[in-house]
């Protein structure tokens, strides 16, 4: 199914630290399958560094990007979920995306902000064994498999398991 995502409106949110595979896959996959994909964070402007040195460029502030205007909501993880999950404008964008029914995908560190957004709800999580403990702790039933959509959030595991989480999100975004 060539060009998936086109017309549909994607925003991938960034912070120093951010997994870079998680990150630029995220971006380019949504690219090829013809999403319009802008990255979000907190300082526009601003050159953020990955965890393993790739750069990226914020282009708009979350702050000024509303749920009505997005189709999904994408968090790489890393160390940037830590950082995010402080922001209310990026909780409560997190949040609303996923209280009109659009799709939020939150891959490794990522369940963090879903955390801090409120919006697990009892459902299956999966991410980096690190946060599993958290997850939990938030309600979230941990399930250690690659990648899976609950509701209306895919969830992806670790660095590795991309490939699953990329067909999982096109797919669903393109339900959406």
């Amino acid at each position: 199914m060539p060009f998936a995502l086109r017309g549909k409106r994607v925003v991938v949110l960034v912070a120093e630290g951010f997994e870079d595979l998680e990150f630029w896959v995220a971006v380019m996959r949504r690219q090829e399958e013809g999403a319009a994909v802008t990255i979000a964070g907190i300082k526009p402007g601003a050159v953020l560094t990955g965890k393993n040195g790739l750069s990226a460029t914020v282009e708009v502030a979350v702050e000024d990007v509303a749920a009505v205007d997005v189709d999904a909501v994408v968090v790489p993880g890393g160390w940037a979920p830590d950082k995010l999950r402080r922001s209310e404008a990026v909780t409560s964008l997190v949040r609303r995306t996923h209280d009109d029914g659009k799709i939020v995908g939150l891959i490794c560190h990522a369940g963090l902000v879903g955390i801090s957004a409120g919006i697990l709800g009892g459902g299956r999580a999966t991410g980096s064994l690190g946060i599993k403990d958290d997850l939990v702790n938030a309600g979230a039933v941990w399930t250690d498999e690659p990648a899976f959509r609950e509701g209306n959030i895919v969830w992806g595991r670790v660095v590795e398991d991309i490939p699953d989480f990329c067909r999982e999100l096109v797919a669903a975004i393109a339900l959406g």
